[in-house]
């Protein structure tokens, strides 16, 4: 009988890549309480300053988090439910956008891919504006993960209950 296969690091290489081949994740934030508090984000990833970027609102929960306790994670899956790779650091926050233009409405429009980008720019900075949005950015101070190679399943989108379909 063969041992089990184990899981094995990703290099550097191969986390970062894990990250920009992705746009959803889970930030990890620190409670008061201690517990982490998650929460489904989209991000982009930096890799030549390994750093993560977040849009939210100065009203948010992990924003009171990151205030009190800026260490934070992010976890992000890879293409099968053995693969994944986390980037944590402690966690800074941009001011709030407070003029459309001004550069943290700058920061959070080249966050948007380039293909995604909207049409009428000045109405997404002044939108910008009224939501309050920030950037959180988590400097990369530590990546890890792992893969086991055993050609998993491949993750599916989850399906709606059959009485939906």
């Amino acid at each position: 009988m063969s041992d089990p296969p184990t899981p094995r690091s990703l290099s550097d290489d191969e986390l970062s890549d894990l990250l920009s081949g992705q746009r959803f994740g889970t930030l990890a934030t620190v409670k008061r309480s201690g517990h982490p508090h998650m929460s489904t984000m989209v991000y982009t990833w930096d890799p030549e300053a390994r750093l993560v970027r977040f849009s939210t609102t100065g009203d948010r929960l992990k924003v009171r988090h990151i205030q009190a306790d800026p260490r934070a994670s992010l976890h992000v899956l890879g293409g099968d439910v053995w693969t994944f790779a986390v980037a944590e650091g402690d966690a800074e926050l941009s001011e709030t956008t407070r003029a459309p233009g001004d550069a943290v409405g700058r920061e959070l429009l080249a966050m948007v891919p380039e293909e995604e980008r909207p049409e009428g720019e000045q109405a997404f900075l002044e939108r910008l504006v009224a939501e309050r949005r920030l950037v959180i950015r988590l400097p990369a101070a530590r990546l890890y993960g792992t893969a086991l190679d055993i050609g998993a399943p491949v993750l599916q989108p989850p399906q709606p209950p059959r009485a939906l379909r």
